[in-house]
């Protein structure tokens, strides 16, 4: 296992560069990159601060409990806080995260095929489909989603228990869902039911133990899991009370068609001028070269109940995927109230792309098996260079601040207050500047009226129309209305023809200037309200 996670790393360095060489400073040009380093030095800052607490973080004052407006990411925010507290760079810890998830994703996929196919060749094949298909790049700025190794390490566990009937390996399934889980909620939720389908034709179709040696490990593992995920979903669920289910539209707009099985991400060096017009979450083509060996495995290999086991399941994700357009939607959004809450049901393409990689190792055994060494050697250099050759993207990086400005250094130095900072973005017009705001405030802490997440609470869609004449009479009602002591107006933010009227009524407001200062790209005014 070693030697697969030391591999990995490297191809991980090979296929994101020149990522490894600006890991310190560089990351994927996103608002989301600012919004994943807010969740970790929020996680730290939490565990550390005896009056905090940790799902009601400093973004969208004074809603409470906004960590749970998105994935709260408790697994990453653990590992991360050691490091943060240590003084290393925010960039530097969660590209160490990030580019760490996908090595080790593709470790752990190498650690299934392995014992499947009893192959190491088709074992690295598999993890290379796994873990750098264009599904792993097209979501390379999302860091919950490149948590993927504890949903082949699950299945790993769940063969184990079937095989061996051991009590750890029953229990271990259970601890990789509760992990999966509080990793990624959307691929906690969807590996769990997967699992619990694949368990269902494993009993049937695959065990070497009698059922209740299976069976009552497994179980032990699922109250473990259970217990887990309820305790973790409380602050969701309370979040959810506050608003609502998705809107169906939203949900039909990042749901799959199956023509996105056939779209690549654009940066994609062969088959991205093809993908131009696909949209983001439908970008799921698993490569010609894993299609061609999964349907070596399924049709040349002799038939065998693992096989089918797996393309029972991965028909199973690929229906699921296609969210408002498939058949089982309706009846999960209607009778598991947990579903209603999911946007992507895109997102279960991954498992179509476990599932293939599962039986692209079958395949690939297949056309290796009873060969010299030398042969196989040579085969997986093949294969594995032109896999390689075939996921490689374009990386696009951008600099991120690792200090705070001078604005934000002079706001720390302040009395606590509640900030708020403009220009404010439109309904229409969402996310604006909030998630490098959210980021900011990790440099002060302070509570700020502002905030970056996958739903925005109805308080802060509400407070963006008080705010549209600022700094008019009504936005600085509301802002008094919220508790605001601190405003930062970025300049550089500003249209031209829009700035000098704020400047203007500004200058009329009741707002006393603190300074002028840099806030990391331009000039930026700190006020302090009466």
């Amino acid at each position: 296992m070693k030697r697969s996670v030391l591999l990995f790393t490297l191809l991980t360095a090979i296929m994101t560069w020149p990522q490894a060489r600006a890991i310190a400073t560089e990351a994927t040009p996103h608002q989301d990159v600012y919004f994943n380093m807010w969740r970790l030095e929020w996680f730290a800052h939490a565990l550390r601060t005896p009056s905090a607490k940790v799902f009601d973080a400093n973004i969208f004052y004074p809603e409470p409990q906004t960590l749970a407006l998105s994935d709260a990411m408790p697994v990453e925010g653990a590992l991360a806080a050691p490091l943060i507290w240590g003084g290393v760079r925010p960039v530097l810890v969660h590209n160490l995260l990030l580019l760490g998830a996908i090595a080790l994703s593709g470790a752990a996929m190498f650690a299934l095929a392995r014992y499947l196919t009893g192959s190491r060749g088709a074992g690295i094949i598999a993890g290379i489909v796994f873990a750098f298909a264009p599904y792993r790049f097209e979501h390379i700025m999302h860091m919950e989603m490149q948590w993927t190794m504890w949903m082949p390490l699950a299945f790993l566990a769940l063969h184990r228990t079937f095989d061996t009937g051991r009590w750890r390996y029953g229990i271990g399934t259970g601890i990789c869902i509760a992990l999966q889980m509080l990793s990624s909620i959307y691929y906690g939720i969807f590996l769990a039911s997967v699992v619990a389908f694949a368990a269902v034709l494993l009993i049937a179709r695959d065990r070497t133990v009698t059922f209740a040696r299976a069976a009552l490990p497994l179980a032990a593992g699922a109250v473990l899991a259970l217990i887990v995920c309820g305790v973790y979903a409380r602050p969701y669920l309370e979040a959810h009370a506050r608003v609502g289910d998705r809107p169906a539209g939203e949900v039909a707009e990042f749901s799959a068609r199956p023509s996105s099985y056939l779209a690549a991400t654009p940066a994609n060096w062969i088959y991205g001028r093809f993908s131009r017009s696909s949209r983001p979450e439908r970008r799921l083509f698993p490569g010609t070269i894993a299609i061609v060996l999964a349907l070596t495995g399924l049709l040349l290999v002799p038939p065998s109940r693992r096989t089918a086991v797996y393309l029972l399941v991965l028909v199973a994700a690929f229906e699921m995927s296609l969210g408002t357009s498939g058949y089982s939607y309706s009846f999960l959004h209607d009778h598991v109230p947990v579903y209603r809450s999911l946007r992507a049901w895109a997102r279960l393409g991954v498992f179509v792309l476990m599932f293939v990689a599962v039986l692209a190792a079958y395949g690939y055994r297949f056309l290796l098996d009873g060969r010299s060494r030398a042969t196989r050697l040579s085969a997986l250099a093949v294969v594995g260079s032109a896999l390689l050759a075939e996921y490689h993207v374009t990386m696009s990086l951008t600099p991120y601040p690792n200090s705070a400005p001078p604005v934000y250094r002079m706001l720390a130095q302040q009395p606590r207050g509640v900030v708020a900072e403009f220009p404010f973005p439109r309904v229409d017009a969402l996310p604006g500047d909030d998630a490098e705001y959210a980021y900011m405030s990790t440099f002060h802490w302070f509570p700020l009226v502002n905030g970056y997440s996958g739903i925005y609470p109805p308080s802060y869609l509400g407070r963006l129309t008080q705010v549209l004449d600022f700094p008019g009479e009504a936005s600085l009602r509301q802002l008094r209305h919220d508790g605001v002591r601190y405003v930062i107006v970025h300049k550089t933010l500003y249209p031209g023809e829009i700035l000098g009227k704020v400047l203007d009524r500004l200058a009329a407001a009741d707002m006393v200037q603190v300074g002028r200062f840099y806030d990391g790209s331009g000039d930026a005014i700190l006020y302090s309200i009466r």
